[in-house]
């Protein structure tokens, strides 16, 4: 019998003991969901692309966490699905955020089945997990047109996807980052565009979001 990845219980850790900081709300996902220099431009640019669209995208938002990012999203979609690990999060969201085409469930996006959207959003999410995961995660990825990836990625070459611990820390203190392109994952797409680079302010190196269309 396969051991339980660890990923639910050290998410659910990291949000106890405000190890990504705290505002003084009951659950916080750190700088890089609040911090305006990396916010600001990255709710502008999904914003421009969801706008694109004639008649609006169903968006599943894969690790929604303290939702300050996604809350500025709902209003430009379809609907908008919002998924995290942890339960008292999901639990904390829907009494805080109210929209009619807006849901929250509490999933983990490797072991469970997803809903079913046009768009997913991954925002620094993947950085947090195994490779184990991620391989899970992105056999995933096809049953949806477009993908928009953001992860830390070291500001000099680097080596990509060495493996992590799920819940400690991030491959950028190895001086490395996710390329679900590479080896091992050698995600299939057909086409990739790289929306926005920005300076990391809570970690050395750069903040980048990638759309895939998958088809």
């Amino acid at each position: 019998m396969k051991k339980p990845w660890p990923t639910k219980k050290a998410m659910e850790q990291i949000y106890e003991a405000k190890l990504w900081g705290d505002n003084g709300s009951n659950f916080y996902s750190g700088e890089g969901s609040h911090h305006p220099e990396l916010v600001e431009p990255y709710v502008h640019v999904l914003q421009s692309f969801l706008k694109s669209f004639e008649n609006p995208l169903t968006v599943l938002d894969l690790g929604c966490g303290d939702f300050n990012v996604g809350a500025q999203l709902v209003g430009h979609t379809k609907r908008y699905i919002a998924l995290d690990i942890v339960e008292e999060l999901i639990n904390y969201n829907k009494t805080k955020f109210k929209s009619s085409n807006l849901e929250f469930h509490c999933l983990d996006i490797a072991k469970d089945d997803l809903p079913s959207a046009d768009c997913v959003i991954l925002r620094q999410v993947l950085q947090h997990v195994s490779n184990a995961e991620i391989k899970s995660i992105v056999e995933k990825l096809y049953d949806f047109k477009y993908v928009v990836l953001t992860e830390h990625l070291p500001h000099d070459d680097f080596s990509p996807n060495i493996d992590i611990i799920s819940g400690q820390g991030i491959r950028i203190k190895k001086q490395s980052g996710l390329d679900l392109q590479a080896a091992p994952f050698y995600l299939r797409v057909k086409e990739a565009k790289q929306l926005l680079s920005l300076e990391s302010t809570d970690y050395n190196g750069r903040l980048v979001t990638t759309l895939f269309k998958m088809f």
